[in-house]
Formats: structure tokens, C-alpha cells, sequence
């Protein structure tokens, strides 16, 4: 039996300690915000936070986990800067497909955590492996902007 903290609630889940927590997210919880994207950690349409930081659910063994809190897109509630970068998704519109937005927005609401004013270097850098196959990398870079008081499109 393993328990972990999802959403800020505590979850007793009869799973094997090596199955990635993306399995135990979608599968065995029914939170299907994070993305099964490539199974490898390469894409990031898996993202969650885990104590805070973005990780790549897809490669993480919940056995590893421990007592880490565990924040998924579902989880967000009332988290002024998640708030931010949904206006700024809402308001700039970077989405096509839509299927690795999860994870740019989790990737993004982490960076924002650590550095409210990110330059451009360091948005490219928090966003560097999110893969997003419709290409919208300069639309999601603007919803950021928007989301730091920035009226300076790329």
C-alpha cells in the first residue's frame, strides 16, 4: 500500500512501487490533465509539480515519491499565479491541439513561483523539452508575458 499526497489530499493506493505516477494519475485516479506524450520524459505533456518543482510523471516510480506533495493541473484551485498564466493562456489563445498545454502550464506556473519578472532567456529555459508538436512555442512564450505584466509580444 502506498500513500501519497494528490491535490492536497491524502491517497491509499494498492500499486506497485514502480509504476510511473502518470499510470496512477489517469488510470487509477481519473485525473487525465497530465499527458502521456512519449513515455521517456522527453516531451513533457506528463508535468506535474512535485513539493513545488516540475517533474515528468511518466518516468517517476510513485515508490520514489515519499511524502512529496503532488500538484497536477487539476489541482491548482485558488493559486494567484496559476491564475496569472490561465489569463494569459485565455487572453493570447497558444493553443491548436491543445495536448501538451498541461505541462507548459504547469512548467510555467513552477517558473513563476521561483521568479515573478523570468526574462525571455529564462522562460526559454524553463520551457526547454516541452515539446509541442503544432509549434506554438512563441504563442505560449506571449500567454507568459501576459502573465507577468509584460505587453511585449515576440
Amino acid at each position: 500500500m502506498i500513500t501519497l499526497n494528490i491535490n492536497n489530499k491524502m491517497v491509499n493506493l494498492d500499486v506497485s512501487e514502480d509504476m510511473p505516477l502518470l499510470w496512477v494519475l489517469r488510470d487509477i485516479i481519473g485525473l487525465t490533465g497530465a499527458k502521456y506524450g512519449c513515455g521517456t520524459g522527453e516531451c513533457a505533456a506528463c508535468t506535474v509539480h512535485l513539493d513545488g518543482k516540475p517533474v515528468r510523471s511518466c518516468i517517476l516510480p510513485v515508490g520514489n515519491i515519499g511524502e512529496k506533495s503532488i500538484i497536477t493541473i487539476e489541482g491548482l484551485g485558488n493559486d494567484p499565479i496559476a491564475q496569472k498564466i490561465l489569463d494569459g493562456w485565455v487572453e493570447k489563445q497558444p493553443t491548436q491541439c491543445g495536448y501538451c498545454q498541461p505541462g507548459q502550464i504547469m512548467a510555467a506556473i513552477a517558473l513563476l513561483h521561483e521568479n515573478e519578472k523570468p526574462s525571455k532567456e529564462e522562460i526559454n529555459i524553463a520551457l526547454s523539452g516541452h515539446i509541442c508538436r503544432c509549434g506554438m512555442y512563441q504563442r505560449i512564450r506571449n500567454a507568459i508575458k501576459v502573465a507577468i505584466g509584460s505587453t511585449e509580444d515576440e
